[in-house]
């Protein structure tokens, strides 16, 4: 499917903030997903996955989450310095962020009303969950794709489940080192004893960062079963 793509300036709560769209050159109006970026930035990686988003027929949208940092782009060799960025994040701030990016699809003519959805990887995929939770009037099905430290903070994401409305699928890795077995079982009991509509796959050989195909963590057959998931996923619950 043939895309297009540019870069907006959405309004938030403390200045402008860009995001990287891609949607199908025909049209019609399509459901929206949002893809919140790894703890790297909106890099080649994140933009190469909103435009495979778009080419199934979604206006994918993915905001800059750093947008208030001098340095806003950070190397996959550099883990350091950009968990040091990750960590001056504040949920409410992007929360509101996430908030900009859902109002801007809502307000386009070429979205479909009420299918909107959310994806996100690594720090995304934490703030995934917490977006099924915050904006559970607007997010209609959530992928979080290794998500780490979703029972960290106060609250956690993992704390306010109970808010969650929509289906939402999870993807671990059984080898990655940044999450423990025990958060991906605390988080699948949180979501069976508050009987959430979920589903969650651990991939034995994969660790953290699987579905990046510019990484070294690059798992092929585990990047391929949860694309090909997800795909299904977001056409059940979005189209």
């Amino acid at each position: 499917m043939e895309i297009t793509s540019t870069t907006h300036q959405l309004n938030t709560s403390d200045g402008k903030m860009e995001a990287y769209e891609a949607r199908p050159k025909n049209g019609g109006a399509r459901p929206g997903i949002i893809v919140l970026m790894e703890a790297f930035g909106v890099n080649s990686h994140i933009k190469d996955v909103t435009e495979r988003v778009a080419r199934e027929g979604y206006v994918a949208i993915a905001p800059d989450l750093y947008h208030r940092e001098s340095e806003r782009l950070v190397s996959y060799k550099d883990l350091e310095k950009a968990v040091g960025i990750m960590n001056r994040l504040q949920d409410p701030k992007v929360m509101d962020d996430v908030g900009a990016a859902i109002a801007h699809l809502k307000s386009q003519s070429y979205i479909k009303q009420g299918a909107i959805g959310v994806t996100g990887f690594c720090m995304g995929g934490r703030f995934t969950y917490l977006t099924a939770a915050h904006h559970n009037k607007d997010i209609k099905a959530a992928v979080a794709f290794y998500g780490g430290g979703i029972p960290a903070g106060k609250p956690s994401p993992l704390d306010r489940t109970g808010e969650i409305t929509c289906p939402i699928t999870l993807f671990f890795g059984g080898k990655d080192p940044l999450i423990p077995q025990e958060h991906v079982d605390k988080i699948n009991q949180t979501l069976k004893d508050q009987k959430k509509n979920f589903s969650l796959k651990l991939y034995p050989e994969a660790t953290h960062g699987f579905f990046c195909n510019e990484r070294e963590s690059y798992h092929q057959e585990s990047a391929k079963d949860a694309w090909e998931k997800t795909k299904s996923f977001f056409a059940q619950h979005l189209t």
